[in-house]
């Protein structure tokens, strides 16, 4: 088969870790152009990372033959209108997460995908682990019981003022960027899609959250808490707690599992078991799912209405927190210049 020809969109600190250390780690799969904000940068990243083509702006990266499929690492304010236009330039499209900025926005993008017959995945790369496959199959064993309560957690320091999560008109927010990940793991391990029963936010600039606990309510019973925090003091913490009639599992690190996770169980007379996931990167094994399904149209882990779901979460937390809904992309530029790449 022919290589998977990959186009960069955004000189971004995450493209490293996301697409050109994967494909070079996997066979026909090949990150071959990027563009940036302006030339000098995409130059310099093209440069330091071996990517042979450099485009003078994004919608020339679009157009160019050379490419199947874009990687958009943009902020997340501008990913709804450049999918957009990738998809309708005929390229498949790995887009970094939230997909969009809104769930109507999001289900725009996916009926596009679909009609165009192209493949459209959200990077949600932490499902693409075998950690997450190893607790959902635990649950599915029906040892531990029904589900009664599901906690998640994602809080790491960011310090620098000028990171694009503080910058409102750049849809930024604490659980619109990092509580994404507790809203994905609610929605994935218990199989339901929550309503959410009450939030409570802080505010850092007006209108962007530095820190959001959301209360959820699932169909079946069981209710739930999903929490993120970007505090500039607040120590890494990525887990998952989840309360069964029979005992508790506790996932830690589902985020970056390569870099090392553990799965415990407990009954009420103490401690069962606990396990290690051996596993490559989660973005190894996105780059590989999304290059397959390109390839033979092999369904991705969610798939569907996945990213639409995780945002409609997202929107009801905002909503039952007083905040206004994330801001959507200015207009699109014609060249390169105009606006920020994704850090």
């Amino acid at each position: 088969m022919p290589p998977l020809r990959i186009g960069i969109l955004g000189a971004a600190r995450i493209a490293p870790q996301a697409v050109i250390s994967p494909a070079s780690e996997l066979d026909g799969v090949e990150a071959v152009a990027v563009a940036a904000r302006d030339p000098a940068r995409a130059r310099a990243f093209a440069d330091a990372h071996g990517i042979p083509c450099v485009a003078a702006g994004y919608r020339e990266l679009l157009e160019r033959a050379d490419v199947d499929a874009i990687y958009v690492a943009l902020p997340l304010a501008m990913h709804h209108g450049w999918t957009l236009a990738a998809l309708r330039a005929g390229k498949h499209v790995l887009c970094e997460k939230p997909l969009a900025a809104s769930a109507e926005q999001a289900a725009e993008l996916i009926a596009v995908a679909d009609a165009a017959g192209l493949v459209l995945c959200e990077a949600a790369h932490w499902r693409f682990h075998p950690m997450a496959v190893r607790v959902s199959a635990i649950l599915g064993t029906g040892v531990l019981g029904r589900v009664r309560r599901i906690d998640a957690r994602f809080t790491t320091a960011i310090t620098d003022p000028a990171d694009i999560r503080f910058a409102r008109d750049l849809a930024g927010g604490a659980m619109m960027d990092l509580g994404f990940y507790p809203v994905h793991w609610v929605r994935t391990f218990m199989g339901e899609e929550p309503d959410v029963v009450r939030a409570h936010a802080v505010e850092g600039a007006p209108g962007v959250d530095v820190t959001m606990t959301g209360e959820l309510a699932f169909p079946g019973g069981a209710r739930g808490r999903v929490h993120a925090s970007m505090v500039a003091d607040r120590r890494f913490t990525a887990t998952v707690e989840i309360e069964c009639e029979r005992g508790t599992l506790s996932a830690e690190n589902p985020l970056a599992p390569h870099l090392g996770n553990r799965i415990t169980l407990r009954t009420p007379e103490g401690l069962t078991g606990h396990e290690s996931v051996a596993g490559g990167s989660t973005y190894r094994y996105q780059l590989a799912a999304f290059a397959e399904a390109v390839r033979t149209g092999a369904p991705l882990p969610g798939g569907g209405a996945d990213p639409v779901n995780t945002l409609r979460v997202l929107d009801a937390l905002y909503d039952a927190a007083g905040l206004p809904p994330r801001a959507s992309e200015p207009p699109l530029p014609t060249c390169a210049g105009r606006l920020p790449d994704r850090t």
